[in-house]
């Protein structure tokens, strides 16, 4: 993976999917592998957690040193929270949606972050 991202030096950032095969039915790797990709990598980690509880586990991925953790709002019932959470451990925070969600009811919260997905 180290050689994979050294070809791609010149990209804005490497997009990493987490998925806990509860929140969606695939399963993928955890904190340890992100902090893993982060230290190897040259460029900006952009880490989407398509997981539940994000409130428990957003910090320890924003705490691997990635640019920018994003989560989906309808794994949590406080989104604002999990958004202050991520900002203080100094990374970006973003919010994601699944398709077929309304987005409505998360508009005031566009505000907070610095990416929708």
């Amino acid at each position: 993976m180290e050689r994979d991202l050294q070809l791609i030096s010149t990209a804005d950032a490497v997009h990493v999917d987490v998925m806990d095969n509860h929140f969606v039915p695939n399963l993928t790797f955890g904190v340890q592998m992100v902090s893993r990709i982060q230290d190897t990598s040259p460029i900006p980690l952009d880490v989407h957690l398509m997981i539940e509880n994000p409130e428990r586990w957003a910090p320890e991925y924003a705490r691997t040193g990635a640019d920018c953790v994003t989560f989906h709002v309808e794994a949590t019932d406080d989104p604002k929270a999990v958004i202050d959470a991520i900002h203080a451990e100094g990374a970006k925070a973003g919010i994601s949606v699944k398709p077929g969600t309304s987005i409505e009811a998360y508009l005031p919260l566009v505000e907070a972050v610095e990416q929708v997905l």
